[in-house]
């Protein structure tokens, strides 16, 4: 009998799950502090988490620990470098939590729309200010939703009955994909500015995190409403708070930088402020239960590991050729533009990387789907792509191209529904560092894609190089690295910049004017 400890209010179903099978011995204690039950129970095999932090020292008092299990879709809280050290797998169960949360926003809106909150302490103290809480109906308005994930696509599914156009930003979605959906696929800056609500359903990483800021709220409509149950740090707070006297705007609330007790910086803010209720339902956490325990049993029974977050690697694989998958996609989504709407990814893995195809798919999709670690599986990112409606080829290599050990990856995206555009990026290791050697038609470029490059390509002509130094310099940019071939009839080049800071979009802009290029990309490389 395996041992399982669930130190967490979890629904009892789990347990039940567990127990019935008759190859498991549950203890579930909430009260117990994690530490001191994991020392009572040194012998156990699984651990089934919510909240509560797994660390280091919990995981030593474990020996026997194979398997943690977090019921819902984020690890923060689990330490998954040290699990891997331990040969811990830890696994989640996305999307148990989704529909509650889908839940919540339509309830905010609506609560907020009709003055429901406020209305019903001044009706039972015996008032009756019907016009003070006249309201405004949902129907006819047009809602902007930022990612289309799990909670996403419910979003707009509660939302279809309500007579509303429904706006979307997701530039991993193909737009056949959206069209199902019912939505209309925009850029940021058009949905913030055409929605009358606009409701986040994003990560926060080091690209999201603040991206909510003037630049997108100084767009929104007066009077608009921003719903943020995402997560606390993608909005701007110290933005959304100039901009929202101004525009009166509403904003309404439940992600905070800590899940405890205190004041919260919001506080002023907020119009409606809620706890982060938004998995909080029986219904969720019934469901999240039931995963977590049937993932634990197939993981045992049956070696199903779609759900790891921190797989090993095969110990003939490189680990630096996962980072040069994700970062080779990573500068082709770049390329393509951010916010074109992806239809296929294509690859070809050649020398010894071939029979590594599948682990290598992984940090492939992980550059552009925030969400997913790069240590999934690939049924997972398979799954990802076939939910987005993006088609997926790996190409049969020619070993005959001499290209050793390296990977192509093709990106083709949509930017509009009538045209395509593609971007081909290949990049090997040399001396243990990535190398990217060709872009689209552009060879023996030999550029390392680490830190902050800028890119352009033009005609070809005298004085560009020059012109885009002066550039760079006038705006205060020291140039560590440049590289500058023609295509193979001569007629167009590339230059790639590798420089010392972050470029100001306003200096990109600029010198894409300045030299008349087909291309102008800042784009920042590195592994997360």
């Amino acid at each position: 009998m395996k041992k399982v400890l669930i130190p967490t209010k979890l629904d009892k179903v789990a347990g039940e799950l567990l127990t019935s099978s008759g190859q498991y011995t549950v203890v579930q204690e909430e009260k117990t502090e994690l530490l001191t039950l994991a020392q009572q129970h040194p012998d156990a095999h699984a651990l089934i988490v919510r909240s509560e932090k797994v660390t280091p020292e919990i995981m030593d008092a474990l020996p026997n620990l194979k398997v943690i299990v977090r019921a819902g879709s984020g690890f923060n809280t689990i330490d998954i470098k040290y699990a891997r050290q331990k040969k811990v797998d830890v696994m989640t169960t996305p999307g148990a939590n989704s529909n509650a949360v889908a839940e919540e926003v339509v309830a905010l809106m609506l609560a907020d729309a009709r003055h429901l909150i406020a209305a019903d302490p001044s009706c039972r103290r015996g008032e009756w200010e019907k016009t003070k809480f006249m309201g405004r109906e949902i129907a006819g308005k047009t809602i902007g939703i930022v990612g289309l994930g799990y909670i996403g696509r419910l979003v707009t599914k509660r939302l279809s009955g309500f007579d509303v156009r429904l706006l979307a930003y997701d530039p991993a979605l193909a737009q056949e994909r959206a069209s199902e959906l019912g939505v209309e696929l925009v850029d940021l800056p058009t949905l913030f500015a055409t929605s009358d609500y606009v409701t986040l359903h994003i990560p926060e990483n080091a690209e999201t995190k603040n991206s909510v800021g003037a630049a997108l709220l100084g767009r929104m409509k007066k009077g608009a409403t921003l719903i943020n149950c995402a997560r606390a740090g993608v909005i701007n707070e110290a933005d959304l708070r100039a901009v929202k006297a101004e525009k009166n705007l509403r904003f309404l609330n439940d992600v905070y930088p800590k899940d405890e007790p205190g004041p919260k910086s919001v506080a002023d803010l907020a119009d409606i402020m809620v706890p982060h209720l938004g998995a909080s339902t029986g219904e969720a956490n019934s469901m999240a239960a039931k995963l977590a325990a049937q993932f634990l049993m197939d993981y045992d029974t049956k070696g199903i590991s779609a759900y790891i977050v921190n797989r090993d690697l095969p110990a003939d694989l490189d680990e630096t050729y996962v980072d040069l998958a994700y970062t080779l996609t990573r500068l082709c989504r770049a390329l393509i533009g951010r916010d074109s709407n992806l239809k296929l990814v294509e690859t070809t893995f050649y020398g010894r990387l071939k029979p590594f195809a599948s682990w290598l798919l992984v940090p492939i999709v992980s550059a552009f789907r925030d969400r997913m670690d790069r240590t999934m599986d690939q049924k997972t990112a398979l799954h990802y792509l076939q939910e987005k409606g993006v088609g997926y080829t790996n190409r049969e290599m020619d070993e005959h191209k001499g290209y050793g050990n390296s990977i192509t990856v093709d990106l083709t995206a949509g930017v509009d529904a009538d045209h395509l555009i593609h971007c081909s990026v290949r990049g090997t290791v040399a001396e243990g560092n990535l190398m990217i050697s060709r872009i689209n038609d552009f060879h023996k470029l030999y550029f390392e894609p680490s830190g902050h490059i800028a890119v352009f390509t033009y005609r070809d002509r005298p004085g560009v190089i020059g012109q885009i130094g002066a550039a760079l310099a006038k705006a205060g940019i020291n140039i560590d690295d440049t590289r500058n071939p023609h295509d193979s009839k001569g007629e167009q080049s590339i230059a790639i910049f590798k420089v010392n800071q972050p470029v100001p979009d306003e200096v990109m802009q600029g010198i894409t004017r300045e030299i008349r290029a087909h291309l102008g990309v800042y784009v920042e490389l590195g592994t997360p």
